[in-house]
C-alpha cells in the first residue's frame, strides 16, 4: 500500500476523506487548521525566546568584559552562562527548522487533500450529467444534423440556380463581334472623301530652289580659293 492510499485509506473518492476526517474528530485528533495553528504558536514562541537569549548572550559578554582581570572569577562564570545560552539559541535553531518543515508539509498535505476532494465532487458531477446521455443517440442526432444541412444546402443552391438561361457564351461573344463589325462598315461607308483638284499641281519647285542655293555656294567657293 503507498503512503497516498495509506493517508486516503477508508475512501477512494472526495467523500472517503471527510469520513476519515470525521472520525479522528470523533477520537480527538487534531484538525490541519488547528495543527497549524498550533505549529504557528509555537514558532512565535521559540523566535521570542531567541530574542531572549540573544539578548542575555550580550548582557553576560559585557559583563565578562567589565570583570576583566579584576574579577576572574566573575568573569569565567559569564562567559560560561554565555556558552549555556549560545547552546540553547543553536538547539532552538534546529528546532525551528524541523517545525518550519512539519508545517509547510502540513500545509501541502492539508491543500492536496482539498484539491483531491474537490476534484472528487467534480468527478461525481460530470457522472451524473452524463447519466443521461447515450453515445448512441448523440451519434444518431449528429447525423440527423449533418443529413439535415445537406438536404439545407441541396435547396439553397436549387434556389439560386439560373433558369432559362443556358447559352453558350463563347457564341454571344461571336455574335456582338459580328455586330460591332457591321456597325463599323456601315460607318466608313457614310463618309465622304474630299475631291481631287483638277490643276496640275507645280513639278520639283522645291528641288529648282535648292540647286540655285548650291551654285551660290560655289560661286563663293571658287571666289575663296582664287
Amino acid at each position: 500500500m503507498s503512503k497516498i492510499q495509506k493517508f486516503f485509506k477508508g475512501g477512494g473518492d472526495g467523500g472517503g476523506f471527510a469520513k476519515g476526517k470525521g472520525k479522528g474528530k470523533g477520537k480527538g485528533g487534531p484538525s490541519p487548521q488547528e495543527a497549524l495553528a498550533r505549529l504557528r504558536e509555537t514558532e512565535e514562541m521559540l523566535s521570542k525566546k531567541q530574542e531572549y537569549l540573544e539578548a542575555r548572550i550580550q548582557k553576560e559578554l559585557a559583563l565578562a568584559k567589565r570583570h576583566g582581570t579584576r574579577d576572574k572569577r566573575a568573569a569565567l562564570q559569564a562567559l560560561k552562562r554565555k556558552k549555556r545560552y549560545e547552546k540553547q539559541l543553536t538547539q532552538i535553531d534546529g528546532t525551528l527548522s524541523t517545525i518550519e518543515f512539519q508545517r509547510e508539509a502540513l500545509e501541502n498535505s492539508y491543500t492536496n487533500t482539498e484539491v483531491f476532494k474537490n476534484m472528487g465532487y467534480a468527478a461525481q458531477a460530470m457522472k451524473k450529467v452524463h447519466e443521461n446521455m447515450d453515445l448512441d443517440k448523440i451519434d444518431d442526432m449528429m447525423q440527423d444534423i449533418t443529413e439535415q444541412q445537406d438536404i439545407a444546402q441541396e435547396i439553397t443552391e436549387a434556389l439560386t440556380r439560373k433558369i432559362g438561361d443556358d447559352f453558350d457564351e463563347d457564341e454571344l461573344l461571336a455574335e456582338l463581334e459580328e455586330l460591332e463589325q457591321e456597325e463599323l462598315n456601315s460607318k466608313m461607308a457614310n463618309v465622304r472623301l474630299p475631291s481631287v483638284p483638277a490643276t496640275p499641281l507645280p513639278t520639283h519647285p522645291a528641288s529648282s530652289k535648292k540647286r540655285v542655293e548650291d551654285d551660290d555656294d560655289m560661286q563663293q567657293l571658287a571666289a575663296w580659293a582664287s
